[in-house]
């Protein structure tokens, strides 16, 4: 069975720190990118970030680059999202999810954490 399980969400104030986890199982994790979507309420989701399996390379979203770090350690099967500086429309649910290159269709989806920022 598939698994991706997501943690770290909280609640935190506007320029602090957070870093989300995705643990995967049921699949090959190295032969997957993994990408970190959000959705806040009432918006479309988004692309955050996502680390290609074949060389490693990462991609941000505009709005996150440069205070956002996606990594993995393979070993455990993990993928992190590192959010410094913080902000208030960061504030969304965060998900993880799995596909065989970055932004094409993903196969798996975690269910999410909350990721909120106050002022």
């Amino acid at each position: 069975e598939v698994q991706l399980v997501e943690s770290g969400g909280g609640l935190v104030q506007a320029g602090g720190s957070l870093r989300l986890s995705c643990a995967a199982s049921g699949f090959t994790f190295d032969d997957f990118a993994m990408a970190w979507f959000r959705q806040a309420p009432g918006k479309e989701p988004e692309g955050v970030s996502c680390m290609s399996s074949s060389d490693g390379s990462t991609d941000y979203a505009d709005s996150v680059k440069g205070r956002f770090t996606i990594s993995s350690d393979n070993a455990k099967n993990t993928v992190y999202l590192q959010m410094n500086s913080l902000k208030p429309e960061d504030t969304a649910v965060y998900y993880c999810a799995a596909a065989p290159m970055c932004w094409s269709p993903y196969d798996y989806w975690g269910q999410g954490t909350q990721v909120t920022v106050s002022t």
